[in-house]
């Protein structure tokens, strides 16, 4: 595990670090290439995504499937950054509101509800950054296991 608490250490630096780091593994997480970490505090994270052909639907709209592990990965990051421990998903869901094109950036905004000893609690919304339209809400349960 690695120390994102580190003295001297701002939460936006350690928030970039998890980031990097996850997105250099061969895994699932390389679908969120291009995604860029823009702030974060207290467990919380900001990031946006550029809406590209390799992740729209058959509708030309921001994958479903896409938006879930936006919501994963950014809530994992932000409590990742704040504790050193990405934990383990016990519980997720989503609520779609609206798409988003090809060209659009979207905002994901995760925000801590609760970091417990054993369980954490987020809510991520995810809205399109030139309208701030909200398309999709979601919250995540992970159990941090200390």
């Amino acid at each position: 595990m690695l120390k994102m608490a580190a003295a001297g250490r701002s939460t936006l630096q350690a928030l970039r670090q998890v980031c990097s780091m996850r997105l250099k593994n061969k895994g699932f997480e390389n679908t969120l290439s291009g995604i860029n970490v823009i702030s974060g505090s207290d467990g919380g994270c900001v990031c946006e995504l550029k809406v590209t052909e390799d992740n729209k639907n058959l509708y030309g709209s921001l994958h479903g499937g896409l938006m879930a592990t936006l919501v994963d990965a950014v809530s994992t990051w932000g409590m990742e950054a704040h504790t050193s421990n990405p934990g383990i998903s016990v519980e997720l869901n989503i609520t779609y509101v609206k798409g988003a094109k090809v060209g659009e950036t979207v905002v994901i905004e995760s925000k801590p509800l609760k970091i417990g000893r054993t369980l954490a609690y987020f809510s991520v919304d995810i809205t399109n950054k030139k309208t701030g339209d909200l398309l999709a809400t979601g919250r995540h349960t992970k159990h941090v296991g200390r």
